[in-house]
């Protein structure tokens, strides 16, 4: 069973839902992205996505987008971010790492390359998010072949007959993009993400996190009453982007005012369904 599906299943017995922080790689530089990434699971991260930095992030807004570029200058490269993962697994065996990214980049690393090189540096799931289900291929075999699970994306606006083109291949999780848009543009209501769930149940055993405008403790919990998972980024990155200095450089204030905010999403999750 992958580190993936035993998180979730560990969660289901605990009765609550899991609660995924994005972090952006390099963002505003190495050393501070690590040092997040490593101190989210004590803040009550769950399982953590890793942005991986690329010039053109089109599902993204400018919260993200800033994030990517600050990424870019911070050095961000696929090895790089590898790098990164394996850091943190030197100390941590156990949290789902889920790489986010665009395929451009992973084109021109090599397809088989990447898979090989992140499942050796500790990735556990892939997002791609332009990669459409029918040139699903492009990815499907190097990364089932390496163990990594295949997240993909479904949307309010997805019709009730393509969500099995969605799915097939699937694996780790459904990630639901909760709003039509880009990410940290608006949020789903409680009654809107309730009433999606019943469709996404009846075509998928797998977990369902949802993601996409989720800025509050409020709004996390009330994911993870809907639904498996809560995913919560540009309220994160706001955050960070807010400790920089003038320059855009990490602050002593950088690490510890992210954290702080992690932990007040992570008790909201925690309680959600007491």
């Amino acid at each position: 069973m992958s580190r993936i599906a035993s998180r979730f299943a560990a969660l289901k017995q605990e009765g609550r839902g899991a609660l995924i922080p994005y972090v952006e790689a390099c963002d505003p530089d190495y050393d501070t992205s690590l040092a997040l990434l490593k101190g989210m699971p004590g803040a009550g991260a769950d399982l953590i996505e890793v942005g991986m930095p690329f010039s053109d992030p089109s599902a993204d807004g400018p919260t993200i987008q800033k994030a990517a570029l600050r990424g870019l200058r911070g050095g961000a490269t696929i090895p790089r971010v590898l790098e990164m993962i394996a850091a943190f697994r030197r100390d941590d065996d156990e949290t789902p790492i889920i790489l986010m990214g665009y395929l451009n980049p992973i084109e021109a690393y090599g397809h088989e390359r990447f898979c090989v090189d992140a499942a050796r540096a500790g990735v556990d799931g892939l997002i791609i998010v332009d990669v459409p289900p029918e040139e699903g291929d492009l990815l499907r075999g190097p990364a089932a072949a390496n163990g990594l699970d295949i997240i993909r994306l479904v949307a309010p606006t997805t019709p009730d007959d393509r969500l099995p083109v969605v799915l097939e291949g699937a694996s780790g999780f459904l990630y639901y993009v909760s709003i039509t848009g880009v990410t940290g543009t608006r949020t789903a209501s409680t009654d809107e993400l309730a009433a999606a769930m019943p469709r996404l149940r009846a075509a998928t055993d797998l977990p369902v996190a949802i993601g996409f405008g989720i800025r509050s403790p409020e709004q996390a919990a009330g994911a993870v009453r809907a639904a498996d998972g809560a995913v919560v980024a540009s309220a994160l990155l706001n955050t960070l982007a807010g400790t920089l200095d003038k320059d855009g450089h990490a602050t002593e204030n950088t690490v510890r005012d992210v954290l702080a905010q992690l932990r007040g999403l992570a008790d909201a999750v925690r309680s959600a369904r007491r």
